[in-house]
């Protein structure tokens, strides 16, 4: 009989915290769904031609966001160039080739254990002192870049990593059994089965870089841009124009503001689609 009772017990336990997960999760979705759906009432009638090809105004009725979106456009690129072959490296490094006694490279996992749960903010702070200042680039869209990669490159070691360690070590075992190098089983076997979880965690690091404004406020790309940036010349991004749209006076700079939110949900979404696209078609089956 103690049995029994002890089992029901536990089993109300587990009942009762399922339905504790399931009222959360309905909470965080209801929330979810009432900003979405005051966002899309805002702003989809803003939506516009004019909001993609035209520079900020002071006047609402003719203002755009062509430069924010060349400069979020942009910005994604050289995260692309600069994330993922130092990204991937580290991760082939770490996981292939480090040897887990050696003291510096213990060192190295906890570093980027622990960078990638520091605030973006901080890497905004760094990335002005050290980059900005100390360097001397100065506040243009390469610095800002570069504040992005350094925020996003723990999460595309830790994701490529998963990847590499996900990969079968009986295929690395063949792969060495039929003579080959540990460079060919890495590059030949390894790598490309390791590829859909790469992508897809390299496209969700890019999707978080692209959505963050307090690195790029720390470094000036609060300032009103009307012309298409350059490299090395100033400019603003779509989360910074959102921001400053916001924090005007005149109620048509919110339906504005609502609009440029409805434009980065869709690159952010285009992107994890493109995500779990590429992991579905370069996914192997063994």
């Amino acid at each position: 009989m103690r049995g029994l009772g002890d089992t029901r017990s536990r089993r109300g336990s587990e009942l009762a915290f399922a339905a504790l997960l399931l009222s959360s999760l309905a909470v965080g979705m209801a929330a979810l769904v009432a900003l979405l759906a005051d966002v899309i009432h805002d702003g989809a009638g803003w939506v516009t031609w004019r909001l993609l090809t035209q520079a900020p105004s002071a006047d609402p009725a003719v203002a755009g966001a062509r430069p924010a979106i060349l400069a979020t456009i942009y910005l994604g690129l050289l995260l692309l160039a600069m994330v993922v072959p130092v990204g991937v490296a580290s991760a082939v490094y770490l996981e292939e080739y480090a040897r887990k006694e050696r003291w510096y490279n213990r060192l190295l996992e906890i570093a980027i254990q622990n960078l990638a749960g520091v605030p973006s903010i901080v890497y905004g702070i760094l990335g002005l002192a050290f980059i900005v200042r100390g360097a001397g680039l100065g506040r243009v869209l390469l610095a800002g870049a570069i504040i992005l990669a350094l925020l996003t490159l723990p999460t595309v070691i830790i994701a490529s990593r998963e990847a590499i360690r996900a990969v079968s070590d009986s295929i690395r075992q063949g792969a060495y059994a039929l003579g080959a190098t540990r460079w060919q089983v890495v590059s030949r076997q390894v790598l490309p089965a390791a590829l859909p979880g790469i992508a897809t965690g390299t496209i969700l690091a890019l999707s978080r870089g692209l959505g963050e404004t307090a690195p790029l406020l720390m470094i000036g790309a609060l300032t009103f841009i009307a012309f298409d940036p350059t490299l090395l010349g100033p400019f603003t991004a779509l989360p910074v124009q959102i921001y400053n749209w916001i924090r005007q006076p005149q109620a048509e700079f919110r339906l504005l503001a609502a609009a440029a939110i409805l434009l980065l949900l869709a690159l952010v979404l285009s992107l994890n689609a493109a995500a779990i696209w590429i992991r579905d078609r370069a996914q192997r089956r063994w």
